[in-house]
């Protein structure tokens, strides 16, 4: 069979159908029969074919000059800079972007990228909704859609990657706060079903190792990667037994949100509270106090994605890579528990 994209052919002779039979059942026509149909359709799903409401034409994805982008959560600020970057590239390309939410829903993906193909887009910029499994994004390889996943890699997807070395941020804000003092040290924030929460926690329990200190379940606190999370994190964390004094959270959005549950207990954040935020969203500098964070650039991560994701189609073919991006600690006020008066965290 034709290693490029499935065609009517490719499904009549898979089915054992004619041609004209497969354009009946494509177009939903009531002159073929139940078992024919459900015949056709199961060749379909198998070979990962999309009906093109367009012109034939419209099938050359390479020369389409469309784009999808398909990201989990545009509510966060992160992902609106993550598209930013990715405009910055695709439109100087001369590329048009069709930029879609799923909203942490799979099935909501699934019936954006079916409607994506079906517009004969060029390739897939996709931050993965959780649950994402590698099955979802096997048409899209199988027709030679290149495929770059950011922020989330899906396991055995032959797709390219764009990720943050989560391990090795969450370690190095860990080893700030413990250089400040600080023994009780929470992880605030986060869905723990996802790679890169468990990435982040295992940086922030090897920090705790490395300096000797307990890396307690209790004080690994999992909610939505929202602010209302991070409001909802802090009020349990500061309920645990031998509360803690100072806190990782999974990204600036749980950060900013813990920032507001603090005032709201009474307590000021980066006098009474070391917070630490990962991301560094452009808010994070402007928010008082200014949060110290891990930045992972996210608009430079943008950029970076429609790079590697031109750079396959200019090619003509799928090679898939897997990028890793360095990050940095950016020290601002509101790790700084203890640092104007000269007290150590108890």
């Amino acid at each position: 069979m034709n290693k490029g994209r499935v065609t009517v052919v490719d499904i009549a002779r898979a089915a054992g159908v004619s041609k004209s039979t497969v354009s009946l059942v494509l177009q939903a026509s009531p002159l073929v029969n139940e078992a024919t149909r459900a015949k056709v359709n199961a060749v379909i799903r198998e070979l990962g074919y999309v009906y093109n409401r367009g012109a034939a034409n419209l099938r050359q994805s390479a020369s389409s000059r469309i784009i999808g982008i398909i990201v989990n959560d545009l509510t966060n600020s992160f992902f609106a800079e993550l598209a930013v970057g990715m405009d910055m590239v695709m439109q100087s390309a001369g590329y048009v972007q069709f930029l879609s939410n799923s909203a942490e829903s799979v099935d909501r993906q699934r019936e954006v990228i079916a409607s994506m193909r079906e517009h004969g887009i060029s390739g897939l910029i996709l931050s993965p909704a959780r649950g994402t499994e590698a099955a979802d994004l096997k048409p899209l390889a199988a027709s030679g859609i290149p495929v770059v996943a950011v922020v989330r890699n899906v396991v055995g997807a032959k797709v390219s990657s764009l990720s943050s070395d989560n391990h090795a941020g969450a370690k190095d804000a860990v080893r700030h706060l413990v250089s400040l003092g600080h023994r009780r040290i929470a992880f605030l924030g986060g869905i723990a079903n996802t790679t890169v929460f468990g990435e982040r926690v295992a940086g922030w329990r090897d920090a705790l190792a490395e300096a000797g200190l307990e890396a307690p379940d209790a004080l690994v606190i999992g909610t939505t990667a929202s602010r209302a999370g991070g409001v909802a994190a802090i009020e349990r964390a500061l309920l645990v037994p031998d509360r803690p004094t100072a806190a990782l959270c999974f990204n600036d959005a749980a950060a900013f949100g813990v920032c507001d549950g603090l005032r709201a207990a009474g307590m000021e954040p980066g006098r009474d509270f070391g917070v630490v935020g990962f991301d560094d969203v452009i808010e994070a500098e402007t928010a008082v106090p200014a949060l110290t964070t891990v930045s992972v650039d996210p608009q430079g991560m943008g950029r970076r994605a429609a790079q590697l994701l031109l750079k396959q189609i200019n090619a003509g073919r799928v090679e898939p890579e897997a990028i890793v991006g360095s990050v940095r600690l950016v020290v601002r006020q509101s790790c700084g528990a203890g640092l104007k008066t000269g007290r150590k965290p108890a």
